[in-house]
């Protein structure tokens, strides 16, 4: 495949279309005797991006895999290409011409990123042995043609969360199929890589595929979508031109209510210094950087992909230890590279991928929240399972946790009740600093304004907030300052009550 070829396979198709690519009515699918969709339904027109929106629980994801082969429906019709279909396997939708990017990203992390696009279709010598040279060309050519600004001879082992995403994105893409599916595919990427994205949709679209596009960044939709679907509980609410709505009617349709948008306060000048942050280094990830959290403040840190924003919240924090310089909390030096101490010092991190190293999946909701705290119940070396209750009730109570019982799994959860489940269980120890790297990511509107209420009343109580978040409404809605950073530097520390998303755009690029 030569470094253009994708370009040359991306052409207009010579076959008129009259019929839908994809229909869908009266989808259903229960769990257990549970309806997780009760009435799916979505119309697909050729050369449209279809956005498919609603809340976290509202049946999305449930509808995308039986549309994809991955679960079987209950009940209800589709039709790809006005012909009815009943796939068994996502093998058979490909076959059809339907590819996903899943929200779950699933790499082979011992295998290349070229492997990984091209898993069980490498390009073979003699018609058996795997041909490595001309599978990295492919590839490498793919990634080149994209946009993505990856090496497709990295081990996956090696790659960020957001890297591997593009390598998921990349994937997809390859197929060229008639229906692509994305299913939150800029929730772990930049601005930046989100609109070399968008160019790679609208070349897809100019050749007559469709994409249905799963996001709850709402400035997305307005941007690379032509149409709508709803869903709510279940069920199809409403669908239309993206053109024919505004951004709070379309809230209204997913959430069921209008959803207030949470003002800040300045907070009281000449507060004491909560953290400092001198002189900070890690290898090439980032270098001397110097800033301050003031009690009651929240600052936010924008910057693109590679700019060294989450290398710089784990060095803070302890994850990973700073080459040179120093983090004062409190008045008190912290220790490199120990999360212990920074946690016993009164530091508390809500992690970018909450279910890699957020959550225990697998375990309840009760132990994913006290599980750092145990120490702090325990009477005469044993927890004190009363003590252990209380604890629980209140943070499900104080977070606005949507569950039936605290012995519930939390792999169970929606996404954003998952993550009021990390920011009671970094409650539990009663942080002075809390620090936060992509918070709302994969979370609906309505649970984005919960945690951004929750951040400002966190910092109202006199606590401090470090904030990273790749969206640019978000830092600029919940920052008080909001630092900038570029290839490893620190930029440049702008007012957020008065800079605008093109100011720090500007900076950052």
């Amino acid at each position: 495949m030569n470094k253009g070829q994708l370009t040359s396979t991306l052409r207009p198709k010579s076959e008129a279309r009259s019929h839908y690519l994809f229909e869908a009515t009266g989808v259903a699918k229960a769990f257990h005797g549970v309806p997780a969709l009760r009435s799916g339904q979505l119309v697909l027109k050729p050369g449209t991006v279809h956005a498919l929106c609603g809340g976290n629980g509202a049946g999305k994801s449930t509808f995308l895999n039986i549309a994809m082969g991955l679960l079987r429906r209950d009940s209800g019709d589709i039709r790809v290409k006005g012909v009815p279909v009943d796939f068994k396997s996502a093998n058979e939708a490909l076959v059809h011409g339907i590819a996903i990017i899943t929200q779950e990203l699933a790499p082979v992390r011992e295998m290349t990123v070229a492997e990984n696009i091209y898993l069980g279709r490498e390009p073979k010598r003699f018609g058996a042995f795997v041909d490595f040279k001309a599978l990295e060309q492919q590839a490498q050519a793919l990634l080149d043609d994209i946009g993505f600004p990856l090496n497709a001879s990295s081990r996956m082992s090696a790659l960020s969360l957001a890297e591997t995403q593009l390598v998921e994105i990349a994937k997809a893409l390859s197929f060229e199929a008639d229906i692509v599916i994305m299913d939150e595919p800029t929730s772990a990427i930049g601005e930046h890589e989100a609109h070399i994205l968008f160019e790679a949709i609208r070349r897809l679209t100019r050749r007559g595929s469709a994409v249905i596009y799963v996001s709850h960044k709402l400035s997305e939709i307005f941007e690379i979508a032509d149409e709508y679907t709803v869903f709510r509980d279940g069920a199809y609410v409403a669908s239309g031109r993206i053109g024919d709505i505004t951004r709070k009617e379309l809230v209204m349709h997913i959430v069921g209510r209008e959803v207030k948008l949470v003002e800040k306060e300045r907070p009281n000048a000449g507060a004491p210094i909560l953290l400092e942050v001198k002189n900070l280094s890690r290898g090439t990830s980032f270098r001397d950087v110097s800033i301050s959290v003031a009690a009651g403040e929240i600052v936010g840190i924008y910057g693109l992909l590679g700019s060294g924003r989450t290398e710089f919240l784990e060095a803070v924090y302890g994850m990973e230890k700073s080459t040179s310089g120093e983090v004062i909390l409190d008045g008190k030096s912290v220790p490199k590279g120990q999360p212990g101490q920074s946690i016993k010092m009164g530091m508390a991190m809500v992690s970018e991928d909450r279910k890699d190293s957020g959550l225990v999946l697998s375990s309840s909701i009760a132990h994913n929240i006290t599980l750092s705290a145990l120490t702090l119940m325990a009477v005469s070396g044993f927890i004190s399972q009363k003590k252990e209750r209380q604890v629980v009730q209140e943070m499900i109570r104080s977070q606005r946790i949507k569950t039936s019982s605290s012995d519930l799994s939390v792999e169970n959860l929606s996404g954003g009740n998952q993550q009021k489940v990390v920011f009671a269980r970094c409650l539990t120890t009663s942080p002075k600093l809390l620090i936060c790297d992509e918070p709302t990511r994969g979370i609906d509107e309505g649970s984005k304004q919960e945690i951004y209420a929750f951040l400002r009343d966190f910092a109202a109580k006199g606590h401090g907030v470090l904030v990273v978040s790749s969206e640019a409404p978000e830092v600029l809605q919940v920052s008080d300052r909001i630092a900038i950073f570029k290839s490893g530097r620190l930029i440049d520390v702008v007012d957020g009550h008065t800079t605008t998303q093109q100011g720090i755009m500007e900076l950052a690029s």
